[in-house]
């Protein structure tokens, strides 16, 4: 999750007399040594350069050294729009991981999935390379190509990908209906108008008729703005806590409540979540499942509960620095945890075999129809729910949940 900051202020303290001594005479001795010894000559901004890097990629896998070049990067990302392949990444115990990759996007579209492992980008061993030196590789001008090798869970050999650079963009929300009364609520990435556009979007559904059932699909949603995971919840809730975050600073202390102003307050609601699911996406799902709101239903989540803040440093370099965890309703912080889904269902593809299916008078050409028979589903929306299994799964809920409040 990304905020753009100013620096917090820094203590009054005197830090730097209580820097210890031995340790600065202990780097100024490393310092010159590979300055004196090194095969190849290196300049002083290098080194220091580097002694920074290190310094933040040793505290956890998203605090970062920006280089102009990278932050530059970093800022064109979180406005919406960049070249590149359209992936979310990160460090798991030291290997370049796919988090999630982004709807519609080259990486989307080749199928990479999360959990896999880039081993090299171009050629170049992501073993040697930081995070952000690796997010820098892989972007790029639209229409430039990049070649990843990936190693998938359960595969033996690498495989070798090659993809074509595009502008990606931010349209983080889609809505389409699944069947007459039953929405399809689709949020890739948390932006900063996610909030807004959810609520167009159940407005939109709603025209013909008040929705019985809503599937909110946040499966591989790599998350994003704080304020727009708030937003997305508010929608859906008509009060109470949705998150708060707790740092060292004042201003990392912070609470967000839904207001009573709501699109959705109390549509049947089954939240799809998936080891893609991360940050701002589980706080969503964190705050509809501790107030009971919805269904979390689908694999266990990411576990991404930390807030970063990009600062912006003098010299128009910067930092990406890890400034405080946040915490559902109930108290529960996801660090390294996830999410776990009320309702456990796997990914997969329902197969239905011919001699399963026996004949009905729906089947035979040219029966009467009922003056109550519902309009069928399209033959594509049928065959994406065979396809998409824990979506039909979902449906089948709300379905479910619809005849139990009949009752």
């Amino acid at each position: 999750m990304l905020a753009l900051a100013a620096p917090p202020a820094l203590a009054q303290s005197s830090a730097v007399d209580e820097l210890p001594l031995e340790d600065i005479q202990t780097f100024a001795e490393v310092f010159e040594r590979i300055k004196r010894a090194y095969v190849d000559e290196v300049d002083d901004s290098t080194l220091l350069r580097n002694a920074m890097r290190g310094m933040l990629s040793e505290l956890d896998p998203h605090s970062a050294y920006l280089d102009r070049r990278e932050f530059q990067s970093l800022r064109e990302s979180t406005e919406g729009e960049f070249g590149g392949i359209g992936i979310e990444v990160g460090l798991e115990e030291g290997r370049l991981t796919v988090i999630t990759p982004i709807d519609d996007t080259p990486a989307s579209r080749a199928g990479l999935q999360a959990r896999d492992v880039i081993l090299e980008i171009d050629g170049n061993p992501t073993e040697r390379l930081s995070l952000q030196e690796s997010v820098t590789l892989m972007r790029g001008e639209p229409g430039s190509q990049i070649r990843l090798s990936i190693l998938r869970s359960g595969q033996e050999e690498a495989l070798d990908v090659t993809l074509t650079r595009e502008i990606i963009r931010t349209e983080s929300v889609r809505s389409e209906m699944l069947e007459p009364g039953y929405g399809y609520l689709r949020v890739s990435q948390f932006q900063s108008r996610s909030g807004e556009q959810v609520n167009n979007a159940i407005r939109r559904m709603e025209r013909d008729g008040p929705l019985q059932g809503l599937v909110l699909d946040l499966r591989n949603n790599p998350g994003g703005v704080l304020q727009a995971a708030v937003a997305v919840a508010d929608a859906f809730l008509q009060s109470g806590l949705v998150v708060y975050t707790e740092g060292r600073l004042p201003d990392t202390q912070m609470r967000f409540s839904a207001s009573r102003e709501t699109a959705a307050p109390d549509v049947p609601l089954v939240v799809l979540i998936n080891g893609g699911s991360a940050s701002a996406a589980e706080i969503v799902a964190g705050a509809l499942q501790d107030q009971r709101r919805g269904v979390i239903m689908g694999t266990e989540s990411f576990g991404k509960g930390s807030v970063q803040q990009v600062m912006p440093l003098g010299n128009g370099e910067g930092l990406k620095l890890t400034t405080a965890l946040y915490y559902t309703p109930n108290g529960r912080s996801i660090q390294a945890m996830g999410i776990e889904p009320d309702v456990r269902v796997v990914r997969g593809r329902l197969e239905v075999t011919e001699s399963s299916r026996q004949l009905r008078e729906a089947d035979l050409e040219g029966h009467l129809r009922s003056r109550s028979e519902p309009r069928a589903m399209t033959q594509e929306m049928t065959e994406r729910l065979r396809e998409d299994y824990q979506l039909g799964e979902a449906l089948n809920l709300l379905k479910a949940l619809n005849v139990l409040e009949r009752r």
